[in-house]
């Protein structure tokens, strides 16, 4: 992607949002806290992610942190600086506004690409998970160190990590409060794979897939989904009816044309 941002562009004190035709890319962009989600960015991060929901020519999302870290997790003090004086059921209530900042990524439909070119920490980690893949750079870790800190995982880590690694790795990586770096995030499924410069390989991912029929790209998407949560039944049925209605477009009715004249 060009270094020159569009009209488009939202620069926000900690998230910086820009647009280059249809290809979205959001950073965090408070790297002397290693991009922490604090309430702020935690707000702007949210808005950020639904300003790209709201675009209706969007096409695929990048999703980076600025400086050495991806992302350090959760501003600790802030978020339970108090927590022995409130009531467990207004910190659930108060969680969940800090989730839904970054789970908001899940409920895209254009593909999202995490370029994670440093640590991954706790909450940090959860983001890059809920992007649809994740490209790891050389001095990547992806670190679930919530037991480490006497802290349950949050934030749908336990989910994440059981769908990308299966129970036992995930059980062993979170009692650990371990993490994986590059490597053997891609060796077992976490990462799609590791890059000197993550996030050109994101922008190229991203350029690639922005160049397919959004229409198809949404639906291929959705059969993912369809089969991680549905079983083979519901994947049938959804793809009978996303392969029909491809059928119909130009793309498929050129290589009918072109194997009827062979």
């Amino acid at each position: 992607m060009s270094g020159t941002r569009t009209e488009s562009e939202h620069v926000m004190s900690k998230v910086a949002l820009d647009n280059d035709a249809g290809r979205w890319t959001l950073t965090l962009t408070d790297p002397e806290r290693r991009n922490c989600l604090d309430e702020q960015m935690c707000r702007e991060l949210g808005e950020a992610i639904s300003t790209v929901a709201d675009d209706a020519d969007a096409r695929t999302l990048v999703v980076t942190g600025e400086g050495k870290s991806f992302c350090a997790g959760a501003d600790l003090p802030a978020l339970f600086g108090e927590a022995a004086g409130r009531s467990v059921a207004d910190l659930r209530t108060h969680l969940h506004r800090v989730y839904d900042s970054f789970l908001r990524l899940r409920g895209l439909s254009i593909p999202t690409v995490a370029a994670v070119q440093g640590a991954a920490v706790g909450a940090g980690l959860n983001l890059a998970m809920a992007c649809d893949v994740r490209i790891a750079g050389p001095r990547a870790s992806f670190a679930a160190t919530f037991s480490k800190i006497g802290l349950h995982p949050g934030g749908g880590c336990t989910w994440f990590l059981v769908d990308a690694l299966g129970p036992q790795q995930a059980l062993a990586l979170l009692l650990d409060g371990g993490a994986l770096d590059g490597e053997q995030a891609v060796r077992q499924g976490l990462a799609l794979q590791m890059a000197d410069d993550p996030l050109a390989t994101a922008h190229e991912t991203a350029a690639r897939w922005a160049g397919l029929d959004p229409a198809l790209v949404r639906d291929i998407k959705a059969a993912v989904g369809v089969a991680r949560t549905g079983g083979f039944d519901a994947s049938l049925e959804f793809e009978s009816w996303a392969q029909a209605s491809s059928a119909t477009g130009p793309a498929i009715q050129e290589v009918v044309a072109r194997f009827r004249k062979s």
